[in-house]
């Protein structure tokens, strides 16, 4: 709860920050043109976006040989997006949970961690094909900074360390649990300064290194079926762009199909990067500047960022909420309260 307080303190922060009472007059007269429609229909658009980021996990439970219903997998994977925005871990603690959810269900617990653990891998592949569009805009209209270079360099090189675990996982789980190890006796070490209690387990590196292992030895089909969940990430965000061209729609914002590309390819950017879970107060921040130096009036583009981020962020926190509740038999609490 104490996460949650600070989170909205967060969004808020940054909300009357942005909206100076320099700027009250025109934002009133946004107000005044907003449309409610197109704000219901970015709501039913990030709905469907639940449904095909289940169908992109079950295209590559396939792949591995696990067979799970969408409705299960968006349940699950929208009380994962959840867990980690209350414990942000890395996207561990959403793994976490669809491994103590296939136990629950009688799946191979390595397969689904392997699952979960490709899927942050291919989603930001899917996102850098969007990435590389934005920075071809963004250079071409002569926006782009050194900031969002060094931030898609992070990008890149969290996505191939990614890469480099899962491959290591596939070739050998001697070289991998080594090598987890040794992360985490660097991170113990470093940690140390500051607190006595080991941080990382060894023993842990080398047990999460076999359901790697394990999970790779189902694999089914050829690495290149890869591809076809790939092509679900990017038609996921394909939706989220839908949803902020309904947040321009909704305030009658002109815009184009570059400041829409551009737009939201700096705002995932920094929502992925950013130290905070999700880019809460990041991205509310660095969003109306982007729209603003491509041609977006400052009122207008802190509308479209509130707007925008209420739908794709404050409306599957609240339904990952409810789906993490859900989550379990009779009598039995959540099985993923041990992340927490």
């Amino acid at each position: 709860m104490k996460k949650l307080i600070i989170v909205v303190i967060l969004f808020l922060g940054i909300a009357v920050v942005a909206i100076s009472f320099s700027e009250l007059e025109t934002i009133m007269l946004t107000l005044n043109k907003a449309h409610l429609g197109y704000f219901i229909l970015a709501i039913l658009v990030q709905l469907i976006w639940f449904t095909t980021t289940a169908r992109m996990y079950q295209s590559i439970f396939h792949l591995l040989g696990v067979h799970e219903n969408i409705l299960t997998l968006s349940r699950i994977a929208t009380a994962a997006n959840f867990i980690n925005v209350v414990a942000p871990t890395a996207g561990v603690g959403g793994i976490a949970l669809f491994a103590s959810e296939a136990r629950r269900r009688g799946h191979a617990a390595g397969k689904v961690t392997v699952a979960a653990a490709l899927y942050l891998l291919l989603d930001q592949v899917a996102f850098l094909v969007i990435l590389a569009l934005g920075l071809i805009v963004l250079v071409r209209r002569d926006d782009l900074n050194a900031g969002e270079i060094s931030a898609s360099f992070f990008l890149l090189c969290i996505a191939l360390i990614y890469a480099f675990i899962l491959y290591l996982g596939y070739r050998s789980e001697e070289k991998l649990g080594n090598t987890l190890a040794k992360i985490a006796r660097l991170i113990n070490r470093i940690v140390g300064f500051f607190r006595k209690q080991e941080y990382l387990s060894e023993t842990r590196a080398h047990e999460f290194a076999h359901e790697i292992s394990d999970g790779f030895s189902g694999l089914t089909e050829k690495p290149s079926s890869l591809v076809r969940p790939v092509l679900w990430g990017i038609f996921n965000k394909g939706l989220l762009m839908l949803i902020l061209v309904c947040a321009f729609l909704s305030f009658e914002v002109p815009f184009s199909t570059g400041t829409i590309i551009a737009g939201f390819s700096i705002a995932y950017l920094f929502l992925i990067v950013s130290p905070t879970p999700s880019g809460i107060g990041v991205v509310e921040g660095i969003l109306p500047i982007a729209l603003s130096t491509l041609n977006v009036n400052w009122s207008q583009a802190v509308l479209i960022t509130l707007t925008y981020r209420t739908v794709t962020f404050w409306v599957p926190f609240g339904i990952g909420a409810w789906a993490f509740r859900s989550l379990h038999t009779a009598g039995e609490q959540p099985s993923a309260q041990a992340v927490l």
